[in-house]
């Protein structure tokens, strides 16, 4: 599966800031990512707002392994966590 993926930086509550890519399939709206990135931050207790499309944005487009795939098929989207993310699950 060719999957897109989308730079992002999101600040905490508690103000720092937090790197992770989406991965979504190719050719999926670059708003839809930034929703699934929204959601993701949503399920952390984070705020939304913390994540604007200026700072989601795409990066470039690649094969994903089996285990993203599957990822994706299942819930649209992986979040690839770096930079002051909690600990991935």
């Amino acid at each position: 599966m060719k999957i897109d993926v989308y730079d992002s930086y999101a600040t905490s509550m508690r103000g720092h800031v937090m790197h992770f890519d989406v991965f979504v399939a190719a050719t999926t709206p670059a708003e839809q990512a930034l929703s699934f990135g929204r959601q993701w931050l949503t399920s952390l207790g984070e705020p939304a707002e913390g994540l604007n499309q200026s700072r989601c944005k795409y990066c470039h487009s690649e094969v994903a392994n089996p285990d993203v795939e599957n990822h994706i098929k299942s819930h649209g989207y992986f979040i690839l966590q770096m930079e002051g993310c909690p600990a991935p699950y």
